[in-house]
């Protein structure tokens, strides 16, 4: 039997030669993605802009927006906990606070509710614990990618809708399943010092558990979580979920957003 063969190790000229065509070639494709980075950059900084975001940018979350409302399903639920695995009231975390300063006093709070007909109503909390209590034990989800389970009870927004005829072209409660066509397409909310606004689509606003909020971990909310009423909306995220509402308004012009026009998604959805 024969011995194996042993190639000749390489001269040293020959490895410092490959050294270098490595070498070159590296810096060949390091400097061509380093360009094209920047083309990139530079392309999208000075592309036009909707609603003040490039618009590559705002053609991506489009897509993002109808993408989710076309998977939505109203009577979808979101996951619920086992009310052992929410968080305790004082262990929950503050997260958020644009439209909670300035002067207010919780005592003198009404929730202002209108419409595009014109017309307005002014409702107090115990208008809102009048409606049928439900709770939920939720994970909340930030768009900045941490996550925690919160337990939130209050009055759904849809039996809140229909216990007072609101959200419909006509006046009369409303019925998704019998007369869409009445109901309006968006619901506008803003903190009353209008700091912090959000707008959602009536689908999502009539999801079951989308709560006006009064208590968060078996407690009344408290300033800083959104006393005294807030939204809590487990299949946005949270940056729709805003505190210290106080005025609701039902439209068919999208509403403007805090955050999609600072170049987040409108629709938010997860």
């Amino acid at each position: 039997m024969s011995e194996p063969h042993t190639p000749p190790a390489p001269k040293d000229d020959d490895v410092r030669s490959q050294s270098r065509r490595m070498t070159r070639r590296s810096f060949a494709v390091g400097a061509a993605a380093l360009v094209a980075g920047w083309a990139g950059h530079r392309w999208l900084s000075t592309s036009a802009t909707e609603d003040d975001i490039p618009w590559p940018l705002r053609r991506v979350l489009g897509f993002n927006e109808r993408l989710g409302s076309a998977a939505f399903r109203g009577q979808r639920l979101a996951t619920t906990f086992p009310p052992e695995r929410a968080l305790a009231a004082d262990a929950m975390r503050v997260n958020g606070t644009i439209g909670l300063g300035g002067a207010f006093d919780p005592a003198t709070w009404m929730l202002s509710v209108e419409s595009d007909r014109g017309d307005a109503q002014r409702f107090a909390l115990n208008d809102v614990r009048s409606v049928a209590r439900s709770e939920m034990v939720v994970e909340l989800k930030c768009i900045e990618g941490w996550s925690e389970v919160f337990s939130w009870a209050g009055a759904s927004l849809g039996d809140f809708m229909k216990r007072y005829r609101l959200g419909t072209r006509s006046g009369s409660a409303p019925d998704p399943e019998g007369n869409p066509a009445d109901l309006y397409s968006y619901v506008a909310l803003e903190t009353p010092n209008g700091g912090y606004y959000v707008g959602l689509d009536m689908a999502s606003a009539l999801q079951p558990q989308t709560l006006l909020c009064y208590e968060m971990g078996g407690e009344p909310l408290t300033p800083a979580h959104g006393a005294p009423l807030r939204l809590a909306i487990p299949v946005k995220y949270g940056i729709k979920n805003i505190k210290r509402i106080g005025r609701i308004r039902f439209t068919d012009e999208r509403p403007r957003d805090y955050w999609a026009e600072n170049g987040y998604d409108w629709y938010s959805g997860h």
